[in-house]
């Protein structure tokens, strides 16, 4: 898969890692997972190995597994799938970003660190910038999640600069209920085209009235066919429609 030539929207599923009885990874499963998403909840987009997947609970050879097996899987079937590398060491970090490259996977996200946390911004962008360099082909998203990180710099600062620090950010995947923090993301980055997804799935229809651009989230799995439909009315201004479906 080639680093996507447009910008990430609409729906982005975001995977459950599949497991046996016994606590292994159920790979032979994942195949069926594609066909599933893509046919029966018209999702074309995935997020891998992010908090629905479990990933931080998952060894880096497990990761790197799960993720071949989804890009492999969803080849000419997916439209887009991002990766998420985020990892307490730097080093396994880069690691994760080298090898979504290698295996030709469309995007890398990251979370903050979050044991020995950055207190300010450009702590979290120097981070951030290193990831992004060991993948220097694949676009880059922030995943901003303080609820679980602690991690308490908002995005909209995050944001102000963070081009030119990393060429390749593309946008974040916005996991908080802070619609004003939200809303100023939006707001005062209108002209870079950055991906705004949301990702507080009940939260969603606000979040478009805001101005995201997509959505990334767990009952994508199960309700993407729902969502799509609450999208479709939103666009053609059916707000009535469009909130009885986020209901």
């Amino acid at each position: 898969m080639a680093s996507p030539k447009r910008r990430l929207q609409g729906l982005v599923a975001a995977t459950i890692t599949p497991m046996t009885e016994h606590g292994e990874i159920n790979f032979s499963v994942i195949g069926q997972y594609v066909d599933y998403l893509v046919e029966e909840q018209g999702v074309k987009n995935i997020f891998v190995n992010g908090t629905t997947g479990e990933g931080l609970s998952l060894s880096i050879s497990e990761r790197c597994r799960v993720a071949e097996e989804w890009v492999t899987r969803g080849r000419n079937k997916l439209d887009q799938i991002v990766i998420h590398v985020g990892a307490l060491s730097l080093k396994e970090s880069q690691e994760l970003a080298q090898h979504a490259a290698k295996i030709g996977a469309d995007g890398i996200a990251v979370i903050a660190p979050f044991f020995l946390k950055p207190w300010n911004k450009d702590i979290l962008v120097n981070f951030l910038k290193e990831v992004a360099a060991a993948a220097p082909a694949l676009p880059f998203y922030y995943y901003h999640i303080p609820a679980l990180t602690g991690v308490k710099i908002r995005a909209e600062e995050l944001l102000d600069g963070i081009q030119e620090k990393i060429p390749t950010f593309q946008g974040l995947k916005f996991s908080d209920t802070d619609l004003l923090d939200f809303g100023q993301c939006v707001d005062q980055n209108r002209q870079r085209q950055f991906a705004f997804l949301f990702g507080v799935d009940e939260q969603l229809l606000s979040a478009l009235v805001m101005g995201a651009t997509g959505a990334v989230g767990s009952t994508y799995n199960y309700l993407g066919k729902k969502t799509n439909q609450m999208l479709e009315a939103f666009e053609r201004k059916d707000f009535s429609s469009a909130l009885n479906y986020q209901e």
